[in-house]
């Protein structure tokens, strides 16, 4: 049994048949396509500098899954810090939804990682070897292997090697990173299983996948409908101006009017010369109104300037603008998302500010008991464990000590005086409380722990000493 075939793609990257339709985007050089070249420099060299920049001792950013730890410019965090974690995702996915409310997809199309190294790294190689769209695409119909092709991916595959160590040195430290490149494989087997993984990921992606992730993998496209509304900055084709399309007698005129031909309607000023179309880097065609592939890259922006520029026409047929604007409303800039999403963030930001301030420089817990709660001695005396986790929060090394205070307690058995931690790690102080059995009133008496380390901080957690029922 055959299917009905569908009346259009589904997707721009897909055909009918659903195989692949493969993109070759022309270059539209403009106004934007300059900005974004200079913005999309400027963050690679941040996104590479970032995990060998040092602040307080520490990497800018570091990511270690491993030992289950996060810093961020100088602030470590922990998984005790789950509470600021928490902050600090909102305060994430605040700032996407104000963002998104104003300018629409600005960060797809100006500083995605995704879009930045494949406009600005792996597409000018592709031309550097290859040559334009047009012979790519002679290329792919040709099959086979070439010397050109083959040199480009060879290019490529030293590129994914490197952007695979940069981006492992966000999750395992540029330290790391080097001891494994300079090492031998034998050595670190596990490491170096990872940096071929991600490199192969990344040579896949940009060799092959590349507008698909944008496309299909990623799901910020598919959010548009509930983060955008009629009046966010997007990329819109002036329907009321361009339709209906076709050619001016002539082919120029000076003012944004219909052109009437005889017997026929007025003309627009889109003269349907897809140059949209051909530099999109995701494939579809801008006229069809707002689609969940567009990226806001702003190529059809200057490749439409440019034709306009040619006929003498005024800029703007594409532009940054509305829905509002485009059915020709006014745009409001202050409305309810606008003023509730910045009253939000800032909530949680001040939250997140003032939690990271108070964080203290040691974590201490009383643990539970593993076992029997107490024991009862020869002697007529109770001894009750008493299980202390200290976990150095400082970025220095630290020597704890640990002070119990209670006065119905004959003696503490603690068997170390002090307890030196490196920073980030952590340890168990068991305590024995002796103490007569009548000191117990339902089987338990309160206590307070102290704990000092020696810079001068301490504090205080209450206790609860467990035991037989008393006789009070």
């Amino acid at each position: 049994m055959s299917l009905a075939p569908p009346p259009e793609r589904v997707l721009s990257t897909l055909n009918e048949d659903g195989s692949r339709f493969k993109i070759y985007p022309k270059v539209a050089v403009g106004r934007f396509h300059g900005a974004r070249r200079l913005v999309g420099y400027a963050l690679i060299a941040l996104f590479v500098a970032l995990p060998y920049v040092d602040i307080g001792g520490k990497p800018a950013i570091l990511l270690d899954l491993a030992r289950r730890q996060f810093t961020f410019f100088g602030a470590t965090f922990r998984p005790a810090d789950g509470f600021i974690l928490m902050l600090f995702g909102l305060t994430v996915v605040l700032t996407v939804f104000l963002v998104t409310a104003l300018a629409g997809r600005v960060w797809c199309g100006w500083g995605c990682p995704q879009t930045v190294y494949l406009e600005w790294v792996f597409r000018p190689i592709e031309r550097l070897f290859e040559g334009g769209p047009s012979e790519s695409r002679k290329l792919d119909e040709r099959g086979g292997l070439s010397w050109r092709r083959t040199a480009k991916w060879a290019v490529y595959a030293v590129l994914a090697f490197v952007l695979a160590n940069v981006f492992l040195a966000y999750f395992v430290s540029a330290t790391t990173v080097g001891n494994w490149v300079r090492s031998s494989p034998a050595v670190h087997p596990v490491g170096f299983g990872v940096v071929v993984c991600v490199t192969a990921l990344m040579f896949f992606d940009f060799a092959y996948f590349r507008e698909q992730t944008c496309v299909l993998a990623c799901p910020y496209g598919r959010l548009q409908s509930v983060l955008l509304d009629q009046h966010s900055l997007i990329i819109g084709y002036d329907e009321r101006r361009g339709e209906p399309r076709g050619k001016a007698p002539g082919g120029k005129r000076g003012k944004a009017l219909p052109v009437v031909r005889e017997g026929a309607p007025a003309v627009g000023d889109c003269v349907d010369c897809r140059a949209c179309v051909n530099t999109c880097p995701t494939g579809i065609d801008i006229r069809r109104g707002l689609q969940m592939e567009c990226i806001g890259c702003a190529q059809c922006i200057d490749a439409c300037d440019v034709i306009m520029d040619r006929l003498e026409r005024p800029r703007g047929l594409i532009r940054y603008t509305s829905k509002a604007e485009l059915a020709g409303k006014a745009r409001r800039f202050l409305r309810p998302r606008v003023l509730v999403y910045p009253a939000a963030l800032a909530v949680v930001a001040v939250l997140f500010l003032v939690q990271v301030e108070a964080r203290t420089r040691a974590d201490v817990w009383i643990l539970r008991q593993e076992g029997a709660p107490f024991t009862q001695l020869g002697d007529g005396t109770v001894s009750t464990p008493v299980r202390i986790k200290i976990e150095n929060r400082s970025a220095a090394r630290r020597t704890y000590r640990v002070a119990l205070d209670d006065v119905a307690a004959v003696r503490v058995i603690d068997p170390r005086p002090d307890y030196p931690l490196e920073p980030g790690t952590s340890t168990i102080v068991p305590l024995f409380v002796i103490s007569p059995r009548d000191t117990f009133v339902r089987g338990e008496r309160a206590a307070r722990v102290t704990v000092f380390d020696d810079a001068g901080w301490h504090t205080t957690l209450a206790v609860t000493i467990l035991g037989p029922e008393g006789e009070r």
